[in-house]
């Protein structure tokens, strides 16, 4: 019977078999990708994740050293609902991507409904978590009344409604330094705290509609996070300064950047 290096062996001489195939420039891309694959890199998970398996840890953290062997781009919402999607299947769980232009969640995965969300500004706070679009508010009233911020505090929870949990992929550094990801989630009880929070509207801008912000606190007043209504063309809202202690880290990958290894 095969063994696992027997069938690792069959594969080698498989790929070698095609590099006679192949230009100058195509065999160096490759050349460009063996090398990253055997680069000094660390990758770990919570050992407590009921998402990132070991199997998904490494898919996931290969794939983002793939994109950056073509890309000094942060990873993206698409790639990353596409590359969740398919390194669940890969580990054999069962996933399916929503359809395109769903407005609720992204993607189903062991029966669950997720949002995905990205990270990516630039000087990111590690400690903290800002979304900078959440969720487009483009349909109710909205002008520069007080009572207009509780209409769009219902769109936020009535957005909710269509997904259990609210991953997000958070680029903590970028080239020229190592490339560093981390998973978390962000607990929808703790969003659903803004039910309490403090609704106060900016009077003093000139924008219309006014922007607006929905402050929610703990105990003894402490800041947990605000909501942003966002007047401006796309209308939508932020998510600021959520505790990342308030928070869940399922998975954290580092690899080195295409500068870094150039100098090396």
């Amino acid at each position: 019977m095969p063994t696992p290096q027997d069938d690792k062996k069959g594969r080698i001489k498989r790929l070698a078999s095609l590099l006679p195939g192949l230009n100058e420039s195509q065999l160096g891309w490759l050349e460009e990708i063996g090398k990253q694959f055997n680069r000094a890199h660390t990758f770990r998970r919570n050992d407590t994740s009921d998402i990132v398996s070991e199997c998904m840890l490494e898919e996931i953290g290969d794939a983002l050293r793939l994109h950056h062997c073509f890309s000094k781009e942060a990873f993206s919402k698409d790639k990353f609902e596409y590359l969740m999607e398919r390194a669940a299947s890969l580990c054999g769980i069962e996933a399916e991507l929503a359809r395109r232009g769903n407005p609720g969640h992204d993607i189903t995965i062991k029966g669950e409904k997720f949002s995905l969300k990205t990270q990516a500004n630039k000087n990111i706070n590690r400690s903290f978590v800002h979304i900078s679009k959440f969720m487009e508010l483009g349909k109710g009233q909205w002008s520069d009344k007080d009572e207009d911020l509780v209409g769009l505090r219902n769109q936020f929870f009535s957005h909710m409604k269509s997904y259990d949990r609210i991953l997000v992929l958070r680029t903590l550094s970028k080239a020229p330094k190592d490339w560093e990801y981390e998973l978390i989630e962000i607990p929808k009880p703790l969003l659903e705290r803004a039910a309490d929070g403090r609704l106060e509207m900016a009077h003093g801008s000139t924008q219309m509609p006014r922007p607006g912000n929905c402050y929610v606190s703990g105990e003894a007043g402490k800041p947990l996070f605000a909501l942003y209504f966002d007047g401006g063309t796309e209308r939508k809202l932020q998510i600021k300064a959520i505790d990342i202690a308030n928070c869940i880290v399922h998975a954290h990958w580092k690899f080195p950047s295409e500068e870094l290894v150039a100098k090396t």
